[in-house]
């Protein structure tokens, strides 16, 4: 597995995560992207984090397929720390990708930016991706009272840190 950077050639694999309703509900999106919008972000993104303040990253396996997508949001360089997202594809879960984007997002984090802590909010009723994070050396901390909305009623999220 490797971390590389958004290439055109991503567009339609973005434009698929982007638009998926079902990942609405545990991130900030709930409006469709076009390909346009998509193509103009990866186009015109820097790939600096201090610029744009967020990069994303394009998880690869051993033999060159992409299956997913793992990114830095959030990021304060005054606090030094980060919001981590990940979407491994439906046909490439439980096959380690994750937990290694992760780890190797870490390392990122770490040794290239500096930062001191990430932190990821996740919905309570997503054990998969709790159970991923404390893995991960990620600890529970305060749950966020119906912090998620699904369009129809509200979740409660839990924030998860790890100090690096």
């Amino acid at each position: 597995m490797r971390l590389r950077a958004i290439e055109p050639e991503d567009l339609d694999l973005l434009y698929l995560i982007e638009n998926d309703k079902e990942l609405w509900q545990v991130g900030a999106t709930n409006v469709p992207y076009s390909r346009y919008t998509l193509h103009d972000y990866i186009a015109n993104s820097s790939d600096d984090i201090y610029a744009d303040r967020q990069v994303r990253l394009m998880v690869e396996n051993d033999e060159g397929e992409t299956v997913g997508i793992v990114d830095l949001v959030q990021f304060s360089p005054q606090h030094l720390r980060a919001e981590v997202g990940i979407v491994i594809m439906d046909a490439q879960r439980r096959k380690g990708y994750a937990a290694a984007a992760i780890e190797a997002l870490c390392d990122y984090a770490q040794r290239v930016v500096h930062l001191h802590q990430l932190y990821a909010v996740v919905d309570v009723s997503n054990e998969a991706a709790v159970a991923l994070f404390k893995k991960m050396g990620f600890s529970t901390g305060n749950t966020l009272q119906e912090w998620l909305f699904d369009g129809h009623k509200y979740h409660d999220a839990l924030l998860m840190q790890r100090f690096l």
